[in-house]
């Protein structure tokens, strides 16, 4: 198997941290009642610490697709590489950083983090150009 696949099947299991971490917090201030029903009450805004994994869950759902394209392309148009594993890890380390970064409150590292995810992401794509 492709080590881009692999990355790939680990990067469901960061997306399913992602969605429970945020979830867990969410129901923890809004209660279990609230989680179970249709959602359509107004609510307060979010603790700062169940805002923060909310909008981290966001922001990996904006990138996550660029990163199954780059990384089932190469697969599927046979670039894979030592470069395209190599950002591949890279980006997963990132993401898997960046989320408690994010979650404890750590701004200039937590962009640094997804700048190094940024990084992965463009030697995945790298493949798609070069040779």
């Amino acid at each position: 198997m492709a080590v881009e696949l692999k990355i790939l099947t680990w990067s469901c299991a960061l997306l399913l941290v992602h969605i429970f971490a945020a979830a867990h917090l969410k129901t923890r201030q809004y209660g279990v009642k609230w989680n179970m029903g249709a959602r359509d009450e107004t609510l307060p805004p979010l603790n700062p610490l169940a805002g923060r994994l909310v909008r981290a869950q966001a922001n990996f759902m904006e990138t996550y697709p660029l990163a199954i394209v780059g990384l089932l392309g190469v697969v599927i148009a046979g670039r894979t590489g030592e470069m395209t594993a190599i950002g591949g890890w890279l980006w997963l380390a990132a993401r898997a950083v960046y989320l408690p970064l994010y979650g404890i409150g750590v701004p200039v590292v937590r962009t640094l983090a997804y700048g190094v995810s940024m990084v992965g992401l463009a030697l995945v794509f790298g493949a798609f150009v070069s040779g």
